[in-house]
């Protein structure tokens, strides 16, 4: 399969500070990434510095003074990504509550609702199916400081908020899981996407509650515990404005249909 992704950012940088970017496909077995990044600042090039984090995901840092700074990226993606082994680590670290999914706070609820989902394969689905119903989408409608309990209560998110529910939900009844941004395409309005991951029978399984876009379309991006640690840009020092964001993200041939009846992982 071959996908084209690409985003600009537009950022107004209005004093000295140093950024971090995760908005370049996380580079993991079995894919194939024909890319270009570039950063200017005030029309002269900046070089990055890559991080490389869990999962394949990859920070690149910029050192920026004043001015406008723009972020450009462009991908030719081949292939499918290969299953990626789960670790101890991984199944330790995704059961904790984290700044977002504070599932410490809705054990009763998720157990009254649920039950316990450690031994049960299709836990995932049906919390995810859950969160669908009982999640309203809507655009503006959460603070970048909504956590999983906010979401439960308003009954309104968007796509970070959806992940957020879902991973809190399962995580209280015992159940990893994680959250991904991914590049997504048939998503409309396009954007940056987020969704949720559970370990299901020894291997991740995507969800989206949402429906937003079809699973096996999606492009990985950055992998963590919540969406502090798959932020498309984060700032240390000065003060910025963010002027625009333009992501675009086509699937070489039609559009596959998602069957959220069957297990799906993210490439």
């Amino acid at each position: 399969m071959k996908r084209d992704v690409s985003v600009h950012l537009d950022v107004k940088v209005h004093a000295s500070t140093v950024l971090e970017f995760q908005i370049a496909v996380a580079r993991q077995p079995g894919i194939e990434l024909n890319e270009s990044l570039v950063f200017e600042l005030n029309g002269s090039p900046l070089q990055p510095q890559e991080v490389l984090g869990p999962h394949g995901t990859r920070i690149h840092v910029i050192h920026s003074g004043a001015g406008n700074l723009h972020a450009y990226y462009s991908a030719t993606v081949f292939g499918a990504a290969a299953p990626e082994p789960v670790t101890d680590y991984d199944r330790s670290i995704y059961l904790r509550p984290s700044r977002f999914i504070d599932s410490d706070k809705i054990l009763g609820f998720a157990a009254a609702e649920f039950g316990c989902g450690i031994d049960d394969p299709e836990m995932p689905a049906r919390v995810s199916a859950w969160v669908a119903r009982r999640i309203c989408y809507a655009p503006g409608s959460s603070l970048p400081s909504d956590g999983a309990v906010e979401t439960l209560l308003s009954g309104t998110g968007v796509c970070r908020d959806f992940s957020h529910l879902v991973v809190a939900l399962l995580r209280a009844i015992g159940v990893p899981a994680r959250v991904a941004s991914v590049y997504p395409p048939g998503c409309f309005p396009m954007d940056f996407h987020s969704v949720p991951e559970a370990y299901v029978r020894g291997a991740w399984q995507v969800f989206d509650p949402t429906g937003l876009a079809p699973r096996t379309s999606m492009v990985r991006i950055a992998t963590g515990r919540d969406a502090s640690d798959i932020a498309f840009l984060g700032n240390h020092g000065g003060d910025i404005t963010v002027n625009g964001l333009w992501v675009k993200a086509f699937i070489d041939g039609p559009l596959p249909r998602d069957d959220f009846s069957q297990p799906a992982t993210l490439w």
